[in-house]
């Protein structure tokens, strides 16, 4: 079968890999000129399945508001900006926002999480492919009573989904993470480990992925602007491109948050708007690398991601609901550079970091869309949010099974459009 893969971020090119394992003929196609250029560039880092917490739920509309007026909030949206898009996802992210859609979504994303983080175990077996990894799990620090008496509580949920997790006083926080020893006395209550958890780059993971890719059956089109989609007879029978058409037997929707703005060229409507995400990513100073973290580090605290990249440290947190607004804030980045100059002071140069921010495509009930469309050659793999590395070989691999024939290897109620 012939596919048409529509993004090369982690996502559309984990699809690919897989597709073209299973013998399929794979064009993928980006705007951008290499992998993993857009919301994959400088990520978080964390292939984190112990973040299944979905962004809606009973305390969400109150914290959200208390939010609305702090400038240095995680989460930042304006409400009564003219925003249409805003204002409908964000009346279906409040009908989610129920302890029993909470719970429900939680094992939703949790099932595509699990499994996904088996299959890149898998392929990184199979392939030896080298991105920064580090297994040995991920480090949830809290230091704030509160938030570790919810993160137990949800730790609790989590187990009960099938997600281990250990809690750790703050001395056993340390000797887990030494970097966290000068904040251990006066700001640190403990934590959750997520012993299965991992990190790694998932820019370098992309592009050395997009190589192994090209060995079997697929070929990549980077500087290939995707115009708009055609259909006949309830099917796809163009996508139209700037540098020509193309014709295929399938077609895969993995733009993030873009799919949503081709995806109505056609009429369809995806419930997926843009989260703008931050990053700095700091140099470690060489003579002494125990200053900054071996392991992945979320705090829980202050919403903030931290993981090792070989002699970097990427720092990531903040989410902008503002539209498909990608210019960077450097506002937004002060709270995050001032919290990681905080945790590891001496870890690197803080007045020479990569600043970075990207759009992460997020649903009303942070589920990612998998599967089939009411186009009967569309399948839509998108709308991942702050997830989109850890279920990219899983969300990956589902698509492959169901354009060969195969039944997905976990149960796809609840992941499909079919559910808005």
């Amino acid at each position: 079968m012939s596919v048409v893969v529509l993004g090369a971020g982690v996502v559309g090119t984990a699809t690919a890999y897989f597709l073209g394992q299973a013998k399929h003929q794979v064009i993928v196609l980006d705007r951008r000129n290499a992998p993993a250029l857009e919301t994959s560039f400088a990520n978080g880092g964390q292939i984190s399945a112990s973040h299944a917490s979905p962004w809606a739920g009973p305390s969400a509309p109150w914290q959200a508001f208390k939010w609305l007026w702090n400038k240095d909030a995680p989460l930042l949206f304006r409400p009564f900006r003219w925003d249409p898009n805003l204002w409908l996802w964000g009346l279906k992210f409040l009908a989610n926002c129920t302890a029993e859609r909470e719970q429900k979504n939680m094992e939703r994303i949790l099932r595509v999480a699990l499994y996904s983080r088996e299959i890149l175990k898998s392929l990184q077996q199979l392939t030896k492919i080298q991105y920064h990894r580090q297994s040995g799990g991920i480090l949830h620090i809290y230091r704030d009573k509160t938030a570790f008496l919810r993160g137990r509580e949800t730790a609790s949920q989590l187990a009960e989904l099938g997600l281990r997790q250990e809690i750790l006083d703050t001395d056993q926080c340390v000797n887990v993470e030494p970097a966290l020893a000068h904040i251990a006395s006066r700001d640190l209550l403990g934590g959750l480990l997520s012993p299965s958890d991992e990190s790694g780059d998932a820019n370098v993971f992309t592009s050395e992925l997009a190589k192994l890719t090209q060995a079997h059956n697929t070929v990549f089109r980077f500087n290939t602007e995707i115009i708009r989609l055609e259909t006949r007879h309830g099917k796809i029978t163009r996508v139209i491109t700037d540098s020509g058409d193309i014709k295929a037997d399938a077609v895969v929707l993995c733009l993030g948050s873009n799919s949503p703005v081709l995806a109505r060229t056609i009429g369809l409507k995806l419930p997926v708007y843009p989260a703008k995400g931050y990053s700095i990513t700091v140099k470690l100073k060489d003579e002494d690398t125990s200053l900054a973290p071996h392991i992945s580090i979320t705090d829980e605290t202050r919403f903030m991601v931290f993981s090792r990249l070989g002699n970097r440290l990427r720092a990531a947190g903040t989410a902008e609901l503002v539209g498909w607004n990608n210019a960077l804030n450097s506002m937004r980045l002060t709270p995050i550079i001032d919290n990681t100059r905080t945790l590891f002071p001496k870890a690197g140069n803080y007045e020479d970091l990569e600043p970075w921010c990207g759009l992460r495509p997020t649903t009303p009930d942070s589920v990612p869309l998998i599967g089939p469309t009411t186009i009967k050659n569309l399948y839509l793999n998108t709308g991942h949010g702050t997830l989109g590395w850890t279920m990219a070989c899983g969300s990956g691999q589902i698509i492959a099974d169901l354009l060969s024939g195969r039944e997905p290897e976990i149960d796809m109620n609840g992941l499909g459009l079919e559910r808005f």
